[in-house]
């Protein structure tokens, strides 16, 4: 089967990987280079863990997605996963840290409990006074996107993919099969899978009702100089508690420490809309995080990304089939620890036509 992939991020470089591990003829097909910088899983890190809401399934799917990843890792004779662990502090009764230590019991996956005076020992980042508990999960890290990308073109290249970056998919004729480029080029397939995230709804405006288009930034950091060893070998940071909802990456294989919170986005109709950063954005998302972590102030801005993710409504990974195309979109910005199994599982149904199954797994309606 001849099959186009649309977009470079995540989702589609693992499918290409997983269809032409399967034997088919593919060409993958990306606006930008490969890493794109300016896509959702361009940047340099995002974490991977087993921490999930109680009952949301996805709890059940991450032991799949590590297994894909492993299989990658294998593939690429590279592993790109720092598996330092990762670490979340409850402020608020109730709070998103707790939801997912919950979460982490019903799953049976292991952590350890820790007192506010023990954990301030052990991370004296963290704000004596600040929070109720903290505690460690073993399980997890930080990904290395940009070197897990770079890798798999190098791999699709070498195992008879054509890699085509800086070529802008400007339509798709869902019907028959065929794509434009910017440059007037077609291209034809017998089917072809759509993971253009933010950009997905230039293609495909209709499904503008169950996707949303958002524009956050992150912000890196260089902690004090008293602190940066404790950073070096701290865990991911995957919740600091209360209403922040944010996450921090400490130093890791060569990438900077990163703070990222979901109070930090702004919806918008355009990918493209305001890719800039704006003048104090780096040091807004910053404050954000004190407490709990102490001396907020010495952590001093490095730079600032911009990102545009697509949300739906129920935060799930979401499919659409139209024709000879299937468009995929990430859950919410937070699923590239599911990009490997993705790409496995979008790649099956393109072979076997099974759309329901593949939907099922996507929103985790699992047992």
């Amino acid at each position: 089967m001849n099959v186009i992939v649309v977009g470079a991020g995540i989702a589609g470089l693992s499918t290409a990987w997983s269809l032409v591990k399967a034997g088919h003829s593919v060409s993958i097909v990306e606006q930008g280079p490969i890493p794109n910088p300016l896509a959702a899983s361009g940047d340099h890190h995002r974490i991977i863990r087993r921490a999930y809401r109680a009952g949301t399934g996805y709890g059940l799917l991450i032991s799949e997605a590590y297994e894909a990843w492993d299989e990658m890792w294998s593939d690429l004779g590279e592993n790109h996963l720092d598996a330092r662990g990762f670490l979340c502090i409850s402020r608020e009764p109730g709070d998103e840290a707790e939801e997912y230590r919950e979460g982490l019991e019903e799953g049976n996956f292991p952590f350890e409990l820790f007192e506010p005076d023990e954990a301030v020992r052990r991370w004296p980042f963290l704000e004596p006074g600040s929070f109720r508990y903290a505690y460690l999960s073993p399980e997890g890290g930080a990904l290395h996107c940009r070197k897990i990308a770079a890798g798999l073109a190098r791999w699709l290249r070498a195992n008879g993919a054509n890699v085509y970056e800086h070529s802008k998919v400007t339509e798709i004729d869902a019907e028959a099969g065929h794509i434009v480029l910017e440059s007037g080029e077609t291209m034809q397939a017998d089917r072809i899978v759509v993971a253009a995230g933010a950009w997905v709804l230039k293609l495909f405006p209709e499904l503008g009702g169950d996707l949303k288009t958002f524009r956050t930034a992150l912000a890196y950091v260089e902690p004090p100089a008293d602190l940066k060893v404790v950073w070096e070998t701290a865990p991911v940071i995957l919740d600091v508690g209360g209403k922040t909802d944010g996450y921090m990456i400490p130093l890791t294989r060569g990438a900077g420490m990163k703070f990222g919170s979901g109070l930090h986005k702004v919806p918008t109709s355009d990918a493209d809309w305001n890719r800039d950063p704006v003048a104090g954005e780096g040091e807004a998302i910053r404050n954000l995080f004190s407490p709990p972590i102490a001396r907020i102030e010495e952590y001093r801005i490095t730079e600032v990304v911009t990102c545009a993710y697509t949300f739906t409504a129920d935060e799930k990974f979401f499919a659409h089939q139209r024709g000879r195309c299937l468009v995929v979109s990430a859950c919410s910005g937070h699923g590239y620890k599911f990009g490997a199994a993705v790409g496995r599982r979008v790649a099956r149904a393109v072979e076997d036509g099974d759309m329901a199954g593949l939907k099922k797994w996507l929103r985790a309606e699992v047992s």
